[in-house]
């Protein structure tokens, strides 16, 4: 962004000693008055995330000042619900996001093609009895893994999430951080976004609305996939 000198010297040369030339012209005018343009900017960066999102922890709200993907692909925009007896994770991260579908996804509505979500990171997790399903519109495709003695398993797992409930309890967690910072799960956010981390995370009756999961690696003991009336 160009400071007040910059436009006086601008459109105040020896050689143009009223008017810029013509390609400066625009960037005068449209630096003059940088209050202004600073105030859009804001408004800008303001609309894009500043909307309370439903932690983990009861009452914590996150406001992001920009958009920070959790994923790197185009969402379908068709949500799923994830379910779980128990979660048991270490290396834990969360932090504000904003997803994209594809360009002309029919699953966009008003929305513009964005999703704004909550990014939660675990370097290692173990789950009991995960469900996962998704509505197809008069039937669901059903998950289930983990439902015997072996327990699903994950690393580097991430969840973009609009809901997220259940009975957690952390270790050494830390509110408030710059999501930028964060050390526990080797995932970082974007400069400025509200995050939190903790050494490790237990959230029982653990229950997910989703966009999207990624994993480094993903087992599913006993995995069955099939349609159902009902989901998770």
């Amino acid at each position: 962004m160009a400071s007040s000198p910059d436009v006086s010297s601008v459109g105040n040369t020896p050689e143009n000693p009223e008017n810029g030339s013509p390609s400066e012209a625009p960037q005068a005018a449209a630096t003059a008055g940088g209050g202004r343009r600073r105030g859009r900017v804001r408004a800008r960066r303001a609309a894009v995330m500043a909307v309370p999102a439903t932690l983990v922890v009861a009452g914590l709200a996150v406001f992001t000042a920009q958009g920070a993907l959790g994923v790197q692909f185009a969402i379908s925009g068709m949500p799923f619900t994830v379910t779980a007896t128990e979660l048991n994770g270490t290396g834990f991260e969360q932090f504000g996001g904003l997803d994209t579908m594809a360009d002309g996804s029919p699953n966009a509505g008003d929305t513009g093609g964005q999703e704004l979500v909550i990014t939660s990171a675990i370097k290692n997790a173990t789950l009991t009895k995960l469900c996962q399903s998704v509505d197809l519109g008069g039937t669901n495709l059903l998950i289930t893994a983990g439902s015997g003695s072996d327990k699903v398993t994950a690393s580097d797992l991430t969840t973009d999430s609009t809901e997220l409930s259940g009975d957690a309890a952390f270790d050494n967690i830390e509110i408030g951080n710059d999501a930028s910072t964060l050390t526990k799960a080797g995932v970082k956010g974007p400069i400025g976004v509200f995050s939190q981390q903790a050494d490790t995370v237990h959230i029982g009756n653990l229950r997910q609305t989703n966009y999207a999961t990624t994993a480094g690696v993903f087992k599913l003991p006993g995995l069955k996939l099939r349609f159902s009336d009902s989901g998770c």
